[in-house]
């Protein structure tokens, strides 16, 4: 196999999905750019709402992915970053305080990096059950004395330092089967990292984390909520329902086998009655050798509608159990694979009504498009999360472009091919 670079210097973003699994290898281009070599993509057949029921095909789907992966780029991967989602998934928010360290007869101290430590770690010390793992703590903002919204509080100078943190969580059981399937593939996992904050890094502005933001990754088994505001996240969530439970609707609707339904969802599936046309038509498969049936589209719709809106309720629902409905001025962005379904941008800003935008991995370049779809934003978002993570970078670059990606042409056009 061809050796391309340095291998220890490859990224390998690995996306565990309840319908899919993602593999994106790519190589840092500098400290801003990401350049991608490979994406292998099958389906999953081993989880259920984000959760590993089935170890055995787990590991195979996690080999064939990785596999896939490796042959299109002709080179090798040994470890991984890994996307966590599901509902096991627990997020608070805490705070910690100390004194400032100072020199002796000084009225006040300068906050050192020793300092940021300490209070973050005084932040972190909550109780969590034995069951429990912390996944991420995400400082949201320093507090130096009564001056509130500091970013970077080292040099300083003041008495008592406070930081509010973002604390995430999940089930020890989870986390270790998940490292249990990729330990069996033969791959280390560098960290296990939640998939909105993944998300987030592909496909948000930094001028969208600094107005506020609701980024909702519409998967298979959940819905992943996060809310970013003043360039933080603020609160995350997971809704226990996705994309699977629109395809179980189809087909006790059409009275049709969840594969047949699964894919008349992705081929003529909307959201919205404004996104087909009134004399639409489509052929249902018949069951048991029976002939298929013509239906209208719009009947398909009446299906669907109804518990994408319901999916989209409990996501406004919890924001406003959150209080975090006010910090989403510059409104939502939708990512996953329910995001590409027509129609859902306009049921979405019915709901919240607020702007939104469907958000997919891409390329600014102008001319440079990869076609990527919104269902590829977690796994490329962790390839630019392990980079930043490496490089000692932001989330968000200080462009305001979410991430940069360099393609070789005949990257893109198995992925025209392809997606």
């Amino acid at each position: 196999m061809k050796k391309i670079g340095n291998t220890m210097d490859l990224l390998c973003g690995l996306d565990i999905g309840t319908t899919k699994i993602v593999t994106v290898i790519a190589e840092p281009v500098g400290d801003d750019d990401v350049r991608l070599l490979g994406i292998g993509c099958v389906p999953s057949r081993g989880l259920r709402r984000g959760v590993v029921i089935n170890l055995e095909q787990t590991t195979e789907d996690i080999e064939r992915a990785v596999a896939q992966a490796e042959e299109f780029a002709q080179t090798s991967v040994h470890s991984v970053w890994v996307g966590v989602a599901g509902e096991h998934v627990k997020s608070i928010n805490s705070r910690g305080a100390i004194p400032i360290s100072k020199l002796r007869g000084e009225p006040t101290g300068e906050v050192t990096q020793f300092d940021v430590d300490r209070v973050v770690e005084a932040a972190r010390a909550v109780a969590l059950p034995m069951d429990r793992r912390i996944l991420h703590i995400l400082p949201q903002e320093y507090v130096v004395d009564s001056e509130r919204g500091i970013r970077a509080p080292v040099g300083m100078a003041g008495v008592r330092l406070e930081a509010n943190v973002h604390i995430v969580t999940c089930a020890v059981s989870s986390a270790q089967n998940i490292l249990t399937c990729c330990k069996r593939a033969g791959l280390t996992v560098n960290e296990l990292v939640l998939e909105p904050l993944a998300s987030a890094a592909s496909v948000l502005s930094r001028d969208e984390m600094e107005l506020g933001v609701a980024l909702l990754d519409f998967g298979g088994g959940t819905t992943d909520l996060a809310v970013f505001h003043n360039g933080f996240i603020r609160h995350s969530a997971v809704i226990g329902y996705g994309g699977d439970y629109v395809t179980r609707d189809i087909a006790v609707g059409l009275r049709t086998p969840v594969d047949s339904a699964e894919k008349i969802k992705i081929e003529h599936g909307a959201a919205h009655m404004r996104a087909i046309g009134q004399t639409e038509f489509l052929e249902i498969p018949g069951v048991g050798g029976r002939e298929p049936r013509e239906m209208s589209r719009s009947m398909l719709v009446s299906i669907i509608a109804p518990r994408v809106e319901e999916i989209l309720t409990l996501v406004r629902d919890e924001l406003m159990r959150s209080r975090t409905m006010d910090y989403v001025g510059a409104g939502v962005v939708l990512s996953g694979g329910g995001a590409s379904m027509p129609g859902m941008g306009e049921i979405t800003e019915e709901i919240f009504t607020l702007p939104v935008r469907i958000g997919a991995p891409h390329d600014p370049a102008p001319g440079d498009g990869l076609g990527l779809g919104p269902k590829f934003a977690t796994a490329v978002g962790l390839v630019r999360y392990a980079q930043r993570r490496t490089s000692g970078g932001e989330l968000v670059n200080g462009n305001g472009r979410a991430w940069r990606m360099r393609t070789p042409g005949r990257v893109k056009e198995w992925l025209q091919g392809i997606f």
